[in-house]
């Protein structure tokens, strides 16, 4: 009766954002040729569009949940058996990860698969300290952004991934993004989806201070991905933009468990639509905002993958999604059960 109730809600929100729209499509021609007038307009359609797919979708609490684990460093090998007991899917950067030299994963796909793994594919993006300076410099951001997608679609297909595979790019600086970050971002997702592939943000879902109001990274990207969207009309395309959040705080995230809780947990209505994957628990936890979590980490703040002696190969971050393969397979599939499809 409670997930009856909800979708109730959804509908009728959804019926009041139509009657919304109907009001303000009819605008006088001056309003609606400024730009705070068509930006309206934009951003009205694009909530409304979510909130339809939201009022016929099923009640997320209701779909299956899959726990994987992701880390800068490869595991090893042996790791691997004890590892897959305990998870559907892993990490897998395309780059050296943030603060390495090297990529440790390069190679590891066929072993991965072989053990039965599903995938979070990766590519470390550019911290704003690398694109400010450029942007300073009168270098064009967005062509650093989009030379970066076209190579991360070129390391996808030398790993042996699909074409279509879902690529994250990992953002790690919360809040709002700064104009150049946005620049980089949306040519990077751009670049990504022109050579053939799915793209994704890795980001916070932690609301921060926004002038007198709160934000976080992942409702500042939807909000500006959804405007894109209106306006382009690219929601056709079946490329709909994936948000990998990271949220550790608790609540709703429950620690350093694998009994993970349904993602509606950690999600607003803007980022509802576009969310994939969340990070519930990171390695060593963050104090600041896992204070109130379940004391249920080991004493030096890590999670450790069970079945492995605790060390620097063993350690990890908990994620849980709606697929047991995000990158490879698509929404369709996954609702499908296409992983029992695929050999691994």
């Amino acid at each position: 009766m409670i997930a009856e109730g909800r979708q109730a809600r959804r509908r009728r929100s959804h019926l009041n954002c139509v009657r919304m729209l109907e009001t303000t499509g009819p605008m006088r021609p001056s309003a609606r040729s400024g730009r705070n007038g068509v930006a309206a307009l934009l951003l009205t359609t694009a909530v409304c569009m979510g909130m339809a797919q939201r009022a016929g979708h099923e009640n997320p609490d209701r779909r299956a949940s899959y726990v994987g684990f992701d880390r800068n460093g490869y595991p090893g090998d042996e790791a691997l058996a004890a590892l897959r007991r305990s998870f559907r899917y892993t990490s897998y950067w395309l780059n050296p990860p943030p603060g390495e030299k090297v990529n440790r994963w390069e190679g590891k796909r066929a072993i991965l698969r072989r053990y039965g793994f599903g995938f979070l594919v990766l590519y470390d993006g550019r911290t704003d300290a690398e694109l400010k300076p450029a942007a300073l410099k009168g270098r064009n951001v967005e062509d650093l952004g989009a030379t970066d997608g076209k190579a991360a679609a070129a390391a996808a297909a030398r790993e042996g991934f699909p074409r279509n595979v879902l690529i994250f790019l990992d953002q790690e600086e919360g809040g709002r993004l700064f104009p150049e970050q946005a620049a980089y971002v949306f040519a990077w997702i751009d670049a990504v989806r022109s050579a053939g592939a799915r793209a994704g943000v890795y980001c916070s879902g932690i609301d921060v201070p926004d002038g007198n109001s709160t934000i976080s990274t992942a409702e500042d990207i939807a909000e500006r991905e959804s405007m894109r969207a209106a306006a382009s009309d690219s929601s056709k395309q079946g490329n709909r933009l994936a948000l990998w959040i990271a949220n550790d705080q608790c609540p709703p995230a429950p620690g350093c468990t694998l009994t993970a809780p349904p993602m509606s947990a950690a999600l607003s209505p803007e980022i509802a639509p576009f969310t994939t994957v969340w990070q519930y628990a990171l390695s060593p936890r963050r104090a600041q905002f896992s204070a109130a979590c379940p004391r249920n980490q080991a004493a030096d703040g890590n999670c450790y993958a069970p079945g492995l002696p605790p060390s620097a190969n063993t350690f990890v971050d908990l994620d849980t999604a709606n697929s047991p393969d995000p990158s490879e397979l698509t929404e369709s599939e996954s609702r499908a059960g296409g992983e029992n499809d695929r050999s691994h």
